[in-house]
Formats: C-alpha cells, structure tokens, sequence
C-alpha cells in the first residue's frame, strides 16, 4: 500500500527531516513521568502545631496526572522532588515530541492529498 506521507517538495522534505530527527531521538523511556509536579501548603489540623497559626500552612509537594480517565493526585516526599521533577520534564519533552510527530504526518498528509488534486486536475 501507497504510504500517505509521500509528498514531494521541499516542504514534505523539511517535516520529513524533522519528524526523523524526533523518531531517531526518542525511544519508548520506561521511567518518564505525566503530569505536573506543584509546591502547595496545608494545615495539618493540629491545633498546637504551628501551622494554625499561619496563613500558609506546611510545603506539601502534589504531583498531579491523568490516568484511566480520571485525575489523580499524589505526594510527593520532599526527597524525591528533585529527581520527579526531571522525570516530569522528560516526559514532557517526550509528549511534545509525540505530539510534533503526529502534526508532521498530518501535515504531509495535506500535502500528498493537495499534490493528488493537482495531478488529477493536469489529467483532465
């Protein structure tokens, strides 16, 4: 079967340059993380603990992110916040990837079907 994104020109050339450069550069990384990670503040309820005092209340690290449909929070250790937020970044990085991937077929897809129209009007 004719693939889709067999477009000519330089146009086709550049995003077929580009999406190859994104496919080479990423593999499929088994320790990425979705979402976002954010600094929040909670009181913890005891009234004795300095916290209900302040306005803010304790720094609590959330990583938020969508699983199975639904929107999930977790906690985050203070420890682990430095190496969940590269991972975070890194998946985002992937995602945006994945997503320029899937724009540049469209876009090559537009183009072949634009090149078939002409082709189709010069037979006539």
């Amino acid at each position: 079967m004719k693939k889709l994104y067999e477009s000519k020109g330089s146009r086709a050339a550049q995003l077929r340059k580009r999406k190859f450069e994104l496919v080479r550069t990423y593999t499929i990384p088994e320790d990425l993380l979705p979402g976002s990670l954010s600094l929040t503040h909670r009181k913890c309820g005891k009234p004795t603990c300095w916290c209900a005092r302040q306005a803010k209340g304790h720094p609590i690290w959330l990583l938020a992110f969508m699983a199975g449909g639904k929107r999930h929070v977790e906690w985050i250790p203070e420890a682990w916040v430095e190496e969940v937020q590269k991972l975070v970044e890194q998946g985002r990085k992937f995602k945006d990837a994945v997503a320029e991937v899937f724009a540049t077929n469209a876009q090559l897809l537009v183009l072949h079907r634009q090149e078939e129209r002409k082709r189709r009007k010069k037979r006539r």
